[in-house]
């Protein structure tokens, strides 16, 4: 068994390279589901040399399977969002301390001590419904930060634009973070000259607004607010970790995870960086699950090893990968 502890700790390239072999093994041994998918693909431990060749698993594996690399018992479900009568994926969490390590250390590292920061949150349409591993994460660091008007808002978007300028007028370090389409009916309403204050946008408009390309939807923030970027977060029901964008939509990642691209038309080979190519996200921290997944999201790795997400594939079906019946 692989102690989660292992995974925080790693410092080098060489120390992630050797902890994904490891993981590649152990979830290879215990995850059925996974040793199907390799099964069919030919692929054993004994014959995976590199990070590069280890198999990833098609995200959809998540609504049609329980996808788990531990006996113990499930404490805690997430779902993802979806339509009425859709299909959602399911991360089944057998040990939340290692989601609460892996995006507290995660933001310790980008950003500092969450102590150092008032919270708010503008998450409405993930406040209303039940098992966001987000909302989760968000709650979490309000707590933490341990200051009395951290917190959570939903329709109240007047209370929320008073505080948010009475707190950066008084030089406190804020983080704003909130999905897309409420930052915009926030700054479509309220004019601000934000000085003191983090604008985190978490993606996405949830069938509320007509998408709109980052360039412009940050434009439109960057306005709005009065700040000189907008940071962004990347994340999804099916990982344990998040990467993060400090302007310009370039993110990074903790040193547990990476990012590489894929053929869009050849899932099984992996590409070179600066082309764009489907994403497959190595998460370490996904250790009682599956810790090598190959995406829906389409995006470019950069040669400083950021990396940047360009959009989605266009049809629900990841070229290449349906080996198996979902």
């Amino acid at each position: 068994m692989i102690d989660p502890k292992q995974i925080f700790n790693i410092k080098t390239e060489a120390g992630f390279n050797t902890m994904a072999l490891q993981v590649f093994k152990f979830q290879f041994e215990n995850n059925p589901v996974y040793r199907s998918f390799c099964d069919l693909l030919y692929k054993n431990p004994s014959d995976i040399k590199t990070v590069e060749a280890i198999p990833f698993l098609p995200i959809q594996f998540f609504k049609s399977h329980h996808i788990l690399s531990s006996k113990n018992n499930i404490a805690k479900t997430f779902a993802s969002s979806g339509t009425t009568g859709s299909v959602t994926s399911k991360h089944y969490i057998t040990d939340v301390s290692i989601y609460e390590d892996s995006f507290n250390y995660g933001f310790n590292a980008f950003y500092g001590d969450i102590k150092d920061y008032v919270v708010l949150a503008l998450l409405p349409s993930y406040l209303e419904r039940e098992g966001s591993s987000l909302i989760y994460m968000v709650d979490s660091l309000i707590k933490d930060s341990n200051h009395p008007e951290s917190g959570f808002y939903l329709d109240n978007l007047s209370a929320l634009s008073e505080t948010l300028k009475r707190l950066d007028s008084e030089g406190k370090k804020v983080l704003l973070i909130g999905v897309s389409f409420a930052l915009l009916d926030l700054v479509e309403t309220y004019a601000f000259n934000l000085n003191n204050t983090i604008i985190m946008e978490t993606g996405g408009m949830k069938g509320r607004r007509k998408e709109l390309v980052r360039e412009e939807l940050h434009s439109i923030l960057k306005s709005g607010f009065g700040v000189n970027a907008i940071h962004s977060e990347y994340g999804m029901t099916e990982l344990l970790s998040q990467g993060y964008s400090k302007g310009n939509g370039v993110f990074n990642y903790p040193n547990w995870m990476r990012i590489i691209t894929r053929d869009t038309e050849d899932a099984l080979t992996i590409q070179n960086s600066g082309k764009t190519g489907g994403i497959n996200v190595i998460d370490l921290a996904n250790i009682n699950s599956c810790s090598f997944i190959a995406t829906q999201d389409l995006g470019r790795v950069n040669n400083d090893g950021s990396f940047e997400v360009i959009g989605r594939f266009d049809t629900s079906d990841i070229r290449g990968c349906n080996l198996m019946v979902l």
